[in-house]
């Protein structure tokens, strides 16, 4: 089985083919990846500096390379978007251009030659929650996006769903909560947190920090859309979730934690426009499936990343800085 792997050299898609390259001898994958900032060479490298895999560089939204590379595959696995919130509040065009147009041309593509289409998506599309709603998203949840970046996603999950209706496309769909683990650009939460620990620095909590997230370890993400891919139905929608939800100010407590340091040991800044109170994911749909995470315990998920990010300074040294002055630039223009 040969599949394409869109966005493969960023954080979800490049565990997802170093997880597939570890357990399926009978894949042989093909990553497609723009090598935006959020990317990284060595995510696709082994300690050699031996390419693990095919890669061909390009952007997702070049319709003549994608229906090259997809009339070349079995299937395709499409993780390539934008994906930073509070990038999206600042400039929305780079995400209506690669999570919107990008979406469309990898859906054309695998229509015209028949191929198997998985498209990877967030839990963001539905909006949030209130803290004490005892709901959860399922896959029959109205969307509700609130950022330029979920709506972006949104509409990508419409325009899959269009075409396998109208266009006869054979397509699956997962909305996934949020990752963490090894090779996370260090402008998300978790990892920014971890770099700059080790830096010595007080964390920054967005607001009152109660805002929760529902967090799953990166491989665990994986191994369900290898689960969809093996015995989902074409047509449906799936969720993946470990139902780890945790709040933004406990998850930098116990990375506080994990450092030495006291829980209280961090500094609140002022809150993002439009940020969701709370995300949650009913995992049912892919429990089905006979799936369910092999790292449900956040706290020693934690501490394993933390580990990763100690071990690999010079993978994320340069990406840290350059994350840090654009947060510093950002909270001059929102603030």
């Amino acid at each position: 089985m040969r599949i394409l792997v869109t966005g493969g050299a960023g954080f979800i898609g490049s565990n997802f083919v170093r997880r597939t390259l570890a357990t399926r001898d009978s894949v042989t994958p093909v990553v497609l990846d723009a090598f935006t900032y959020a990317a990284h060479p060595d995510n696709l490298r082994d300690e050699r500096g031996a390419e693990l895999c095919e890669v061909v560089r390009g952007d997702v939204r070049d319709a003549e390379l994608v229906d090259r590379l997809v009339a070349r595959v079995d299937a395709v696995v499409h993780f390539a978007a934008e994906s930073h919130n509070d990038n999206s509040l600042l400039d929305a065009d780079p995400f209506i251009g690669t999570n919107i147009t990008g979406t469309v041309t990898v859906a054309r593509a695998c229509t015209r030659h028949g191929v198997r289409l998985h498209h990877v998506s967030t839990d963001e599309v539905y909006g949030d929650l209130a803290l004490d709603d005892p709901a959860r998203f399922t896959p029959e949840t109205p969307y509700r996006p609130s950022s330029p970046y979920s709506a972006s996603k949104a509409a990508a999950d419409h325009f899959v769903r269009a075409w396998e209706r109208s266009h006869g496309l054979a397509a699956t769909i997962s909305n996934c909560s949020n990752n963490y683990g090894p090779r996370q650009h260090p402008e998300k939460l978790i990892p920014r947190q971890i770099c700059g620990l080790i830096d010595g620095r007080r964390p920054r909590v967005y607001g009152d920090g109660a805002n929760v997230r529902d967090w799953i370890h990166v491989d665990d993400h994986n191994d369900a859309v290898w689960a969809v891919l093996d015995r989902g139905e074409p047509g449906r929608t799936y969720l993946i979730g470990a139902e780890g939800e945790r709040a933004n100010v406990d998850v930098v407590g116990d990375l506080l934690e994990c450092f030495g340091r006291d829980r209280g040991d961090f500094d609140r800044v002022t809150d993002r426009p439009g940020h969701d109170r709370r995300y949650a994911i009913d995992p049912a749909s892919t429990r089905a499936l006979g799936w369910a995470p092999r790292h449900p315990d956040l706290r020693a998920g934690l501490a394993e990343t933390v580990a990763w990010y100690r071990a690999h300074e010079d993978w994320w040294r340069p990406a840290a800085a350059a994350a840090e002055a654009r947060y510093r630039r950002r909270e001059r223009t929102l603030g």
